[in-house]
């Protein structure tokens, strides 16, 4: 059994990133807005994530703390996935995937600000490769998109704001241990009441589906995209090492990529495909977390004691 689900959480992961990327046609498709468009797929996700919790008779935690961060880390999901939603519709779901999968740079600075958490070389030169890379994608994408500027800042921000949500679901467990649904039912109550304002704000007439089958689009999105790619993803993690985990998750900017150059004919040159192979590499790399020094010591000078027992 324990091999078995091994073997299949590598794949459960790579499936959750495509599906995850999948996502991205939906929003670029559908005709609401990006805050609207995070509004509804947090309210239907947290209708299937009560029903799960009530079938599982899962309760919601005893202390208002661990409440209050579940309910926060949510209100940063729904701002991660609106931002996201704009720069979809600016850059498309491609290079706005590419940017919100630097989010791994802002949990490495939470991590080294909050949790004092030590930073390796290799994140740091992963830093400056995801720059780097950054840069040979935009300056294409500058040259020929006027809305560049709004696309890349609203997706490297929605990077930022997924790294809070990231955090405040740790501070969550921190304070006290939350069965996971339960946990997803309180995120999506805080992102709903977090895009109510800015939802009327900015995608006033853009708000509710116009056909029936923006209506069916919305509901997979919220379901397959919101629950079933986030599940299979919290559920692969766990069971895989964490350079294996930084590697695959790179799957769901290459879906994303391949997807806006095949069927949505977004224009990406030689320099933009280097670009977003630097930066996935940097991603890979800044997803490797140091191992403890100690740990290292030990293995250093293991080597000089080894022996052949017959």
């Amino acid at each position: 059994m324990a091999i078995a689900a091994s073997r299949s959480a590598p794949i459960g992961l790579v499936v959750g990133c495509i599906i995850f990327g999948l996502g991205s046609l939906i929003v670029a498709h559908v005709d609401i807005g990006g805050w609207a468009m995070s509004f509804w797929r947090l309210a239907i996700s947290g209708i299937v994530f009560a029903v799960l919790a009530k079938i599982m008779g899962q309760r919601l935690p005893l202390s208002g703390r661990a409440i209050f961060y579940a309910l926060l880390s949510g209100a940063f999901l729904g701002l991660d996935l609106a931002l996201w939603h704009e720069s979809i519709y600016a850059v498309g779901p491609g290079i706005s995937t590419l940017l919100n999968s630097l989010q791994i740079f802002f949990l490495a600075a939470i991590g080294f600000l909050y949790f004092n958490e030590r930073q390796s070389i290799v994140q740091l030169i992963s830093l400056f490769l995801a720059m780097l890379g950054v840069a040979m994608i935009g300056s294409p994408e500058f040259a020929h998109n006027s809305a560049a500027t709004w696309g890349f800042v609203t997706g490297i921000v929605s990077g930022a704001m997924l790294a809070a949500s990231m955090t405040f679901i740790r501070k969550t467990h921190d304070t006290e241990p939350t069965p996971i649904f339960m946990l997803m039912q309180l995120i999506s109550i805080g992102g709903v009441l977090a895009m109510v304002v800015p939802m009327w704000v900015f995608d006033q007439g853009s708000i509710l589906p116009n056909t029936w089958a923006e209506i069916g689009w919305i509901l997979v999105y919220g379901t397959v995209m919101q629950c079933l790619a986030w599940g299979l993803i919290a559920y692969s993690i766990p069971k895989l090492s964490l350079a294996l985990t930084g590697l695959l998750l790179l799957s769901e900017p290459i879906a994303a990529l391949v997807i806006d150059y095949s069927w949505l004919d977004k224009p990406i040159n030689t320099l933009q495909w280097a670009g977003a192979l630097l930066t996935m590499f940097a991603i890979y790399l800044g997803s490797l977390k140091p191992k403890p020094r100690a740990l290292r010591r030990y293995r250093f000078f293991s080597r000089f004691y080894k022996r052949d027992y017959k």
